[in-house]
This record gives structure tokens, C-alpha cells and sequence, in this order.
């Protein structure tokens, strides 16, 4: 069994940057066969809701909407913060399908008593 990664991303588009860096990591890990789930916190939940996660942030940089797509491709998960997101009343029918409300306990449910890889942003 691959080595399961978690990303922890806080930050929203206030800081398209470093949402790149975070989703460039989370699909390295995904394409690469790896589990992979990112844990969203803060302003990070809202790039789940919708079509919320576009944008180019730097030039060279891949637009958000393509990293999104190729994450869910890849397999990979996303894991929102249901105090995070109740806090800017966002509606979970808005939820992109590979993403689902779920807290600490449940994260570390599904890291369970293996190693796993981790980064936050």
C-alpha cells in the first residue's frame, strides 16, 4: 500500500500562490497513486463550493481549474472543516463531489495507524 498523503490548506484565493503550491503538491501526490486528501481549514473551504477555485495566480502558473480537475482525476479527496464552513454559511448542495464535511476526527480516521505524508499551507 502507497504511503497516504494529507495536505492542510487555510489559505483561499487571498493567496492564489500558495493554493498552487498546495494543489501542485496534492496532485503529485494523487497522480502518483498515493491517497491523497486535503484538509480545509479557514478561507481554503470556499475553493470546494462550486467553481469557486479559478484563476491563474502567478504567470507560468496552472490555472486552479485545471489542478482541480486533474485532483478528482487523480482520485484525491478533500476533507472541509464543517465549523469553517458553517461559520461563512456556505450551502453543502454546493459541494464538489470528491469533497465532504468532515473534522480532526474523521481526518484521522482516514490517516488510520499508518505513516503518512504531510504538508501544510
Amino acid at each position: 500500500m502507497e504511503t497516504k498523503t494529507v495536505i492542510s490548506l487555510c489559505t483561499g484565493l487571498e493567496d492564489a500562490e500558495k493554493v498552487t503550491v498546495a494543489f501542485l503538491v496534492a496532485v503529485g501526490s494523487a497522480e502518483t497513486g498515493r491517497p491523497t486528501l486535503m484538509f480545509l481549514t479557514k478561507e481554503a473551504v470556499r475553493l470546494v463550493v462550486g467553481d469557486v477555485a479559478r484563476g491563474i495566480a502567478c504567470q507560468g502558473c496552472p490555472p486552479l481549474e485545471d489542478l482541480t480537475l486533474r485532483y478528482s482525476e487523480a482520485g484525491g479527496r478533500y476533507m472541509v472543516c464543517p465549523i469553517c464552513f458553517d461559520a461563512k454559511h456556505l450551502d453543502k448542495a454546493d459541494l464538489l463531489p470528491n469533497a465532504e464535511l468532515g473534522g480532526t476526527v474523521p481526518m484521522w480516521g482516514w490517516i488510520g495507524d499508518e505513516p503518512a505524508n504531510t504538508f501544510s499551507y
